[in-house]
């Protein structure tokens, strides 16, 4: 029976070197960092490597002396670390960190339209009314998470509103694929181009919905979540490259393979657990698997990317550099592979 293609040994001391790797960059508390240490978390959870934890522990607690910034959603996105920091040590500072970013996310972030967070990178108003695909990973996916451990009705309900806006501004649905971002006052997707990373916030955090929340089926807005990833991961394998990568642009064939972006994909393929993307889940593994250095960098991954002008904005992009989220999107595809046959999916929805 076909099945998902690697060594395992092999993937668990690449992941090893990512994860050491990650630690020597000097991140401070935002969303690098944030879904860097979401990646390690998620390979200390299936690995149960507790040098990794440790590692990651140290610096958190060095960065809670240094003292925090001011909250905004892309800060918000080390709130999932603060998770697995919290149900692994049981320490109540790492939760109340963490509702004090629920508080925010809930209480005083931007909002538009029908209580839309509105994406922000600082504490200034840098893009009035606008929804960035970023904002579901920063934000949407975290109140998730905490909405469910606090058992609380409205911060799940509020997450899943998240989702179904989202949707709704960002998805085209004659393609499938989602737009980089949706400006509310102009009623547009400005440049309107179909950003490979802005797939994989959607694509991935859609795909955990259904394993995070209990009786998900119960939730309406969860079958519209449901309804999206499927028709986007439809047309996404439809432009997977020969070396089984996703492009910066993802129907642009001048535009480079972005590796950060193909691996949040691949990770939501392999958490959807439909069998017929096991194909292309395998040539992900191996195409990403080249793009790793032996010292542990995720290579070919782009700069921090805003919502650009034009395609040269997208394909000029340097990806010369170590970037947090390369490392923790490659150790969240890698930990799904590891714990493809216990994970848990949405089945025939």
């Amino acid at each position: 029976m076909a099945g998902l293609v690697y060594d395992r040994k092999q993937m668990e001391e690449i992941m090893d070197k990512v994860v050491t790797r990650t630690m020597r960059m000097d991140m401070t508390w935002d969303w690098p960092c944030g879904v860097a240490y979401y990646g390690i978390s998620r390979a200390y959870e299936v690995v149960k490597n507790e040098d990794w934890l440790n590692l990651m522990k140290d610096r958190i607690d060095e960065y809670i002396d240094l003292g925090l910034p001011a909250w905004t959603v892309n800060t918000c996105a080390m709130g999932h670390c603060l998770i697995t920091l919290y149900e692994a040590t049981g320490d109540e500072k790492y939760w109340k960190i963490v509702l004090s970013k629920v508080d925010y996310l809930e209480n005083k972030a931007l909002r538009f339209g029908d209580h839309v967070l509105q994406h922000t990178v600082s504490v200034n108003n840098d893009f009035p009314e606008q929804a960035w695909a970023d904002t579901l990973f920063m934000a949407a996916f975290f109140l998730l998470r905490a909405g469910v451990i606090m058992k609380d009705e409205k911060i799940i309900a509020d997450a899943l509103n998240q989702y179904y806006w989202h949707i709704r501004y960002l998805q085209n649905p004659e393609t499938g694929f989602y737009y980089h971002g949706y400006n509310n006052i102009t009623k547009d997707h400005m440049s309107g181009f179909y950003w490979g990373r802005a797939n994989a916030w959607a694509a991935y955090t859609m795909s955990q919905v259904g394993s995070i929340l209990p009786k998900a089926y119960l939730y309406p807005q969860f079958l519209d979540v449901v309804g999206s990833l499927n028709e986007q991961l439809s047309a996404l394998k439809t432009v997977q490259t020969e070396n089984g990568l996703w492009r910066t642009i993802l129907n642009d064939e001048e535009s480079y393979e972005e590796v950060s972006a193909s691996c949040g994909i691949a990770a939501a393929m392999v958490a959807k657990g439909n069998p017929l993307h096991l194909k292309y889940i395998n040539r992900a593994i191996e195409g990403v698997m080249k793009h790793i250095s032996p010292d542990g960098r995720v290579l070919d991954v782009s700069g921090g990317t805003a919502v650009m002008n034009d395609k040269d904005g997208y394909r000029n992009i340097s990806k010369d550099w170590i970037q947090g989220w390369g490392q923790g999107l490659a150790l969240t595809f890698f930990a799904g592979v590891l714990d493809y046959d216990n994970s848990r999916n949405d089945g025939a929805l």
